[in-house]
């Protein structure tokens, strides 16, 4: 048997206090010996109220010693199993698997904590209980004086009977007096927890007759746990010493304690289960646009771009299909601009090679002329496929980031700039309407090459001598620069078809160049955030406007 021991402190003669009360019936008998019957005591006083723990004892709620409680899960060890099933489990498995995890962790934890701190507040509560069971002894004891008999103790055994009369033992406390290595005082019948039952107790208690002062103690036996207190009583009328033992059985306290929180345990089981099968048709309903993403991306092919995913409410995964879908859309406008394209340079190769390979067939090797005309024919063509292909190579670098490099540009010399190298495309009356004076952010290179374009073209649709114009305005909206010729216009049909690739108006003949000029004015003036707009009518000449606003003027700019 070991035996823990504490000494209490001492008030008056190393004699503690101890619950006292008259019980309805009489707590204790000697062995073998019938109840002795409850002697007349006076009315029940503050201390006697307190002999026994109620129902608000707090000892319903008592918390564990945490060094008792089990660990956590080992979670490297889980993280570990988990990586290594990754590649086969579903999201919804993974998903569902974390929250069970943390849900199993926080009961886990929660309860860990909770038992902890019960059994803490448990023995806590069994050394107060302990501690405030001498106010009847000590009271006797400093009086010396039988409340019955109205006279002195004589013996110690005496005074041992009259207190355990008074003494009501709690659930899972039990009480006995000890004399000479025997129990010679035990409590009744209604007493559960027997002490005198114990000979190791009993004989570990016998020791104590000696002490000079009240401990409480732990003692543990072959049977049990214990958590007593032992008063040794000695008169100075009596040389033979009885102990006054009261103790608690630590292991039926603590039994009731582990019944709880198995309960506890049975319940978060179920609540886990109730968890995963709440939260498996939860998720799977959270997934529910991902497999339909899933599904749709299945049935895409370059062939058939045209499925789309069925959206509906609004969070994170509806926009996750919105922008499916959107990406869907771009990818179906890109595969049709390039199956578009593709048919278009087709189209427009096929003709210049038709010619030179109709003229070679049919030329005349011996004939001089002939071979020099013929030769003149193929020179011509494949020049106009070199600028076809020049146009596509610039048309095609339109869509990168670094198409344009923007900066500070002073826009009077440019205008300036372009206006002298427009002289040389054909013998008109040029002329500027009006001249901007101060500084803008563009690619001036980039801007330059649609503003000769739009020259040209102007050249190309207008008669010799008439008069194309040349103008640049800073607004507060931004830049304008303009072309204004006096040419054939352009009817309202052909407005905005012109701006298509190998595009021509009602007007143009195949002679005039690729059908890609207005489209890579639009690329250009598109690159810099603006527009171009056009103001035109059949007999009265056109003007192209490429505006460009302040607000696009940050990207791409060089330093």
């Amino acid at each position: 048997m070991t035996e823990k021991t504490e000494r209490l402190p001492v008030a008056d003669s190393g004699r503690q206090y101890l619950r006292a009360g008259p019980p309805a019936t009489p707590p204790f008998a000697a062995p073998g010996t019938p109840s002795v019957p409850p002697a007349p005591a006076p009315a029940p006083t503050a201390a006697a109220a307190g002999a026994s723990r109620n129902a608000a004892s707090p000892l319903s709620s008592r918390r564990p010693d945490p060094a008792a409680a089990g660990t956590g899960p080992k979670h490297g060890r889980v993280d570990g199993l988990l990586a290594r099933l990754a590649g086969q489990w579903t999201v919804r498995s993974r998903v569902l698997s974390a929250v069970l995890m943390l849900s199993a962790l926080g009961l886990l934890v929660a309860g860990t904590a909770a038992y902890a701190l019960q059994r803490t507040n448990l023995n806590a509560d069994v050394d107060d209980s302990l501690s405030r069971s001498f106010g009847e002894l000590q009271t006797l004891l400093d009086t010396g004086i039988d409340p019955n008999t109205r006279t002195g103790f004589v013996e110690a055994e005496q005074l041992v009977y009259l207190v355990m009369q008074r003494t009501l033992p709690a659930p899972n406390e039990g009480m006995m007096g000890v004399q000479d290595g025997r129990a010679i005082l035990v409590a009744n019948d209604s007493v559960d927890v027997r002490l005198e039952n114990d000979p190791e107790l009993v004989s570990a208690v016998a020791g104590r007759a000696g002490s000079p002062s009240a401990q409480i103690s732990t003692f543990s036996t072959s049977s049990t746990t214990y958590r007593a207190v032992t008063v040794p009583v000695q008169l100075a009328q009596d040389p033979q010493p009885t102990v006054f033992v009261l103790a608690f059985d630590t292991q039926a306290e603590r039994s009731q304690l582990n019944q709880t929180f198995a309960t506890f345990a049975l319940i978060s089981l179920g609540t886990l289960l109730l968890i995963a099968v709440v939260g498996w048709l939860l998720v799977g309903n959270l997934l529910q646009p991902v497999r339909r993403l899933r599904d749709t991306a299945r049935q895409i092919s370059d062939c058939d771009l045209s499925q789309r995913i069925t959206v509906t409410g609004n969070d994170d995964l509806s926009d996750l299909g919105h922008t499916f879908n959107a990406m869907l859309d771009r990818l179906e406008g890109s595969f049709t601009s390039q199956r578009q394209l593709l048919d278009d340079v087709g189209h427009e190769l096929r003709t210049p090679i038709t010619i030179m390979q109709g003229h070679l067939e049919l030329q005349d090797s011996a004939d001089r002329a002939d071979v020099d005309a013929v030769r003149g024919v193929a020179l011509d063509e494949l020049g106009r496929m070199r600028f076809l292909v020049d146009d596509l190579v610039t048309l095609a670098g339109s869509s990168r980031p670094d198409f344009v490099r923007v900066e500070r540009s002073d826009i009077g010399r440019l205008t300036d700039e372009v206006l002298d190298k427009t002289r040389g495309l054909g013998s008109r009356t040029w002329l500027v309407d009006s001249r901007a004076e101060g500084v803008f952010r563009i690619d001036e290179r980039r801007i330059t090459q649609a503003w000769l374009q739009l020259a040209a073209n102007a050249v190309k649709f207008s008669g010799e001598g008439s008069i194309v114009a040349l103008g640049s305005r800073l607004e507060p909206e931004g830049l304008s620069l303009w072309v204004r010729d006096e040419g054939i216009g352009i009817p309202q049909a052909d407005r905005k078809r012109i701006f298509d690739r190998f595009t021509r108006g009602a007007n143009s003949n195949r002679a005039e160049g690729s059908g890609l000029g207005l489209t890579i004015v639009d690329a250009i003036v598109h690159a810099h955030g603006g527009i171009v707009e056009l103001d035109s009518a059949p007999g009265r000449g056109s003007t192209f406007t490429m505006s460009i606003p302040h607000a696009t003027q940050q990207p791409n700019e060089d330093p």
